[in-house]
């Protein structure tokens, strides 16, 4: 039993010998053989010679994908113009060039080929651009800040959901900019809500919730205003610009809506005898067609009980004294300053432009289906109209498929 023992521990140093001396020859051949196959050459293939080369393959018709002889790789598109000269039968150096990157190497356009872009250790950067907002990059000129605002209804409970979330570039009267919002549901000025001021910033993002409680009967006729306010040094509010946003457009909307608008700078002036009517002309060449955009008028002179009157804005397009067409917007109950937003479209060739013109029309509605005239204003070529109305019609020709923004007074007549 004892020789048995003393076998067994003899036999294992031995086996582990044996085990080792396997596994390095086992390395050694797959290393032999693995060269062998990675180096083998194609029967009837040999390398030519330069002379060779240059006679199978001349330089000028070499294209982007030839390679010299003896090199696994193809050659950059980048380095196929250098010169390149022979060490041996079979290794090829390159002549010095100047140190200097060569033009493909540069980071590539986005309208070159996939083959100019595969350059050996390069990156196209175009490849990884994120597009981002373009509202947020092309700012016009006289904007004076944008903000984006989230509205929804909810026709159960009668509440109105605001959330405030952003603004951006807003035109400071000072290097730093320390904005607020005032919101207030009109026509009732006196009672708003605030955010938070937001120090030294131009574009701040609020990320705030309001809620208003507004009757399901007289939502349509509520306008939402934001004030955007610059509070300086001495907590004094400055303003920089106003949104005005007519409710009854959420109601055309499923859900919560975000939108976003353009600041506009609230008009100082008092209002004229009769009034004041901001809208907006625009006209395409390419398709015939006159735009019209109501947006909201001022300084009515309403008649008694305006809380229970409706006003309304009719447009009408003339041509050689007759009536072309009328449309009319939706009727604002109990304002004097009512807001719209609505856009009327209406077809003029170019050769119609110089007898046409269109006649805006502030009406208010009394008992049964009777209006009475608020004040009216007329724009149109020369031939109609002179001043601030023919300023207008001819800045609208100059700039074609661009909405051109004015106000206009109201004038009075007993005319039909």
């Amino acid at each position: 039993m004892a020789e048995q023992v003393a076998l067994v521990i003899a036999g294992i140093p031995g086996g582990l010998l044996l085990l080792l001396l396997l596994i390095g020859v086992s390395c050694c051949l797959w290393k032999r053989f693995g060269a062998t196959f990675t180096y083998e050459e194609l029967p009837g293939t040999g390398v030519p010679s330069s002379v060779q080369w240059d006679k199978l393959c001349p330089l000028g018709a070499r294209t982007q994908t030839s390679r010299p002889p003896g090199m696994l790789f193809v050659v950059p598109p980048s380095l196929q113009s250098q010169d390149w000269m022979a060490l041996s039968s079979r290794v090829w150096a390159q002549v010095p060039q100047d140190p200097r990157p060569a033009p493909e190497l540069l980071p590539h356009a986005t309208g070159s080929n996939l083959g100019d872009a595969c350059v050996v250790g390069t990156i196209n950067p175009e490849l990884y651009k994120f597009p981002g907002d373009k509202s947020e990059t092309n700012f016009p000129e006289g904007c004076l800040g944008w903000l984006w605002f989230s509205v929804e209804y909810q026709q159960e409970v009668e509440r109105l959901l605001v959330g405030l979330i952003k603004a951006q570039r807003l035109q400071a009267p000072s290097e730093s900019c320390s904005p607020l919002v005032k919101l207030h549901l009109l026509p009732d000025e006196r009672r708003f809500l605030q955010s938070k001021t937001r120090r030294r910033t131009s574009s701040p993002q609020f990320d705030e919730h309001f809620i208003f409680q507004v009757s399901s009967k007289s939502v349509t006729q509520r306008v939402l205003r934001f004030l955007v306010y610059h509070v300086d040094r001495q907590r004094k509010h400055q303003l920089l610009g106003q949104v005005l946003f007519p409710l009854k457009e959420i109601l055309e909307r499923d859900g919560q809506c975000i939108i976003w608008r353009d600041l506009e700078a609230e008009s100082l002036e008092p209002p004229s005898e009769f009034g004041d009517l901001q809208f907006c002309l625009s006209y395409s060449d390419c398709l015939n067609r006159l735009t019209v955009v109501v947006l909201r008028a001022k300084g009515l002179w309403l008649q008694e009980d305006a809380s229970f009157v409706s006003v309304f804005v009719k447009v009408s397009l003339i041509n050689h004294n007759k009536f072309v067409k009328c449309k009319k917007t939706s009727a604002v109950l109990g304002s004097a300053d009512p807001v719209y937003n609505e856009t009327f479209s209406f077809r003029a060739d170019p050769t119609e432009l110089d007898t046409a013109s269109l006649r805006l029309t502030v009406l208010q509605s009394v008992e049964g289906d009777k209006s009475h005239e608020l004040g009216r204003v007329m724009v149109g070529p020369y031939m109609y109209t002179r001043g601030k109305e023919l300023e207008h019609w001819n800045e609208m020709l100059s700039k074609p498929k661009e909405l051109v923004r004015r106000w206009h007074e109201l004038c009075h007549t007993t005319e039909p």
